[in-house]
C-alpha cells in the first residue's frame, strides 16, 4: 500500500533540532505497516534533514558551530543575498546535508537505531514552519 501526506514542522530557531517525535505524532498511519519504507522530503532550500545523535544535545550544538565555521556568512564572493546574510549560507548547508531521507518501517515504527533521531537543520535566522512530503509504502499488518 502507498500513502502520501504533507506534514508541517513547527517553526524552529536557527540550529539543529531533533524532530522525530514531532514527525511520528503526525503519522498515525505508520502503525498500520508491518514492513515498509518511509520517505521524507523537505520542501525547502534553506533547511536540511538528516539522521544523527538523539541523546546528547551537545551534538546538535556542535553541528551548528561546525557548519557556521564551514559555511560562514558575509563572504564577498556570495552573489545571492537578497534575503540577508544568512541566505546563501543556508542554501549551501541545505545542499551539503540534503533534503530527503528514506527510513525503514518495522512493526509500525520507524526502525531507527538506539541513538538515532531525525534532525532538522534550520539554517535561517527567521524561518517559518517547514513542510515535509511523507510517502509511506509497504505491507500492512493483517
Amino acid at each position: 500500500m502507498w500513502q502520501q501526506v504533507n506534514i508541517q514542522l513547527s517553526p524552529k530557531a536557527r540550529g539543529f533540532h531533533l524532530v522525530t517525535e514531532e514527525i511520528v505524532k503526525q503519522l498515525p498511519q505508520l502503525q498500520l505497516y508491518q514492513v515498509g519504507l518511509c520517505h521524507l522530503f523537505l520542501q525547502h532550500t534553506s533547511a536540511s534533514i538528516s539522521i544523527n545523535e538523539n541523546a546528547d544535545p551537545t551534538v546538535r550544538l556542535d553541528l551548528e558551530s561546525h557548519f557556521n565555521h564551514f559555511v560562514p556568512e558575509g563572504m564577498q564572493y556570495y552573489q545571492h543575498d537578497y534575503e540577508g546574510l544568512d541566505d546563501m549560507p543556508a542554501h549551501i548547508k541545505s545542499a551539503t546535508l540534503g533534503c530527503q531521507l528514506s527510513l525503514p518501517i518495522s512493526q509500525g515504527q520507524l526502525a531507527l537505531g538506539c541513538w538515532q533521531g531525525i534532525t532538522l537543520g534550520e539554517h535561517r535566522d527567521r524561518a517559518g514552519s517547514r513542510t515535509l512530503v511523507v510517502t509511506l509504502q509497504g505491507q500492512l499488518t493483517t
